[in-house]
């Protein structure tokens, strides 16, 4: 049942909540191989008329020059941060080969061998060179299919106007800044106490082509001739063949203050790892890594959610944090929804604010070693058996069912749904978590148990499935073009990354010898 604005109020121990704190502020990133009609993935550069990768801030590349990343920038209403989206994939639809597309399930394409996956470049400057080397570092550490998984990137923050009143609220006698970080962190602590039901809900890669395992352990059962799945998994993209590193498991990122996590991950990427040693940093004239730690950068630590801080020129990631604290959070724990052409829809966008919201605003103690290993296999659970009903995880070291534990978690996010409705005068955030909990009550209604079926009952196999949505999406993004103003706006965007690029290569003063060097030390 939809909950009274007292009741909302009360469960959070809120005298109020103003319309102005319901302005929450998103961002999307976007990940898509390109691929030709027939699903192989491209083997042609970036295209020139997408602009630069290191400097266009709508449109770059991730691990490979396949891989494209659509950026949106940050948003108050969901209409406008789709639209944008939508615009973004049109003129990348329009600007690439026209014998391509956008792959869009989470999974790749078939890939026979590394070898095929081209990785990306970012010119001559010694950042460009930096970025590149660091993919040559996960190639070399991971191998490059991993790095070929797609996924959505959600970035979510509260408008400036919310922290202001929640902090007298909250009778918090320290900074703006200090606030803000602290509640991030607390909102970081209960998203991965409950992130499994995220993976649960959306997880759409339940299956995967067979060449992707190919000389890689696993305990997948096969689909058809060309398919390997597991009949009850929601997410294999975080699986343990997906985005997992067997160098960190062991690794304990703290998240109840946030000198703790810098240095956390600070001291990982600066302690040497052997097996990265023996890889070397330069072997045979080229760089192989950029260093041979734990951790080449602070991007390297997989993780379902970041804290993020916008960093100013020169400064690293955790500099950032440091010395300016949390300004937003980047979930990471998404796929691509193959039923969508944006790969993430309105309702969708809808349960993420409730959830995070509630996340927020809910009680979030310190967390433990004990609890976050712990936590770690409740998302390992729900990756590979989430649909099955009977699944249980653990509560604190007590066993409890996912079906229960999940409708539980909806009660709850409810009260965050009906804060942001009473705000915007609507039901829908409250008719999103319906929607949600009906995939409670039938797994068949989640995206991961939609594709199987549909696989299963047409005789599809996974690349199949894929390439026929693939096409789909492509007919619906290329049948409207965009206006002339929108499409020379992202044309201007992209001819000035370019002009960008080049500034920052002509104004390199160091060898890239030299930088590296530098780069590592601090």
């Amino acid at each position: 049942m939809a909950k009274q604005l007292s009741e909302c109020l009360q469960q959070y121990h809120l005298p109020k909540f103003e319309n102005e704190w319901g302005n929450i502020r998103r961002g999307i990133e976007k990940e898509s191989l390109r691929v030709s009609p027939n699903g192989n993935i491209s083997s042609s550069p970036h295209p020139i008329a997408l602009g630069s990768a290191l400097t266009n801030p709508y449109i770059t590349t991730d691990f490979s020059e396949a891989l494209l990343e659509l950026i949106t920038p940050v948003s108050d209403t969901i209409h406008e941060c789709l639209q944008v989206l939508e615009n973004i994939h049109r003129f990348t639809v329009q600007n690439i080969d026209d014998k391509e597309m956008l792959w869009v399930t989470s999974m790749p394409c078939p890939l026979e061998d590394d070898a095929k996956i081209p990785i990306a470049q970012y010119g001559s400057s010694n950042i460009g060179k930096l970025k590149t080397l660091y993919r040559h570092g996960l190639h070399n550490r991971y191998g490059s299919l991993m790095q070929a998984i797609a996924g959505i990137h959600y970035n979510f923050s509260m408008p400036e106007a919310f922290w202001e009143g929640y902090k007298n609220i909250c009778n918090f006698d320290g900074s703006i800044q200090k606030f803000r970080t602290e509640k991030y962190l607390h909102l970081i602590r209960n998203f991965h106490r409950y992130s499994w039901l995220l993976i649960y809900l959306f997880g759409a890669s339940p299956a995967a082509c067979k060449c992707f395992t190919a000389g890689r352990e696993h305990d997948l059962e096969e689909l058809d001739e060309f398919t390997l799945y597991k009949p009850d998994a929601t997410c294999l993209r975080m699986s343990n063949l997906g985005y997992k590193s067997e160098a960190q498991k062991s690794l304990f990122v703290c998240y109840n203050d946030l000198e703790t996590y810098v240095d956390c991950l600070h001291e990982a990427i600066h302690t040497p790892y052997e097996k990265y040693s023996s890889i070397g940093q330069y072997s045979d004239g080229e760089y192989r890594q950029i260093n041979t730690n734990l951790l080449q950068l602070e991007n390297e630590f997989y993780s379902t959610i970041r804290p993020k801080r916008n960093a100013k020129p020169g400064e690293k990631p955790l500099e950032a944090l440091t010395n300016s604290g949390i300004e937003y959070i980047e979930v990471r724990a998404l796929d691509l929804d193959p039923y969508s052409p944006l790969g993430i829809n309105e309702e969708q966008i809808r349960f993420l604010d409730s959830f995070l919201l509630h996340c927020l605003l809910a009680d979030s103690p310190d967390c433990n070693e004990n609890e976050f290993f712990e936590v770690g296999n409740n998302v390992n659970k729900v990756v590979e058996h989430g649909r099955n009903s009977k699944l249980m995880l653990d509560k604190q070291s007590t066993p409890k069912n996912i079906k229960e534990w999940s409708h539980e978690l909806i009660e709850d996010i409810s009260y965050s749904a009906g804060l942001l409705d009473s705000v915007h005068q609507t039901n829908n955030y409250y008719s999103s978590l319906i929607t949600q909990e009906k995939k409670i009550d039938n797994p068949s209604l989640t995206p991961s148990g939609r594709m199987l079926s549909e696989m299963q009952e047409e005789n599809l196999s996974f690349y199949e499935f894929s390439i026929k949505q693939s096409r789909t999406h492509h007919q619906t993004l290329s049948n409207a073009k965009l206006d002339q103003i929108t499409f020379s706006h992202m044309q201007k965007m992209s001819n000035d990354s370019l002009a960008k690029q080049k500034m920052i290569e002509d104004s390199d003063t160091t060898s890239f010898e030299e930088f590296l060097n530098q780069w590592n030390e601090t």
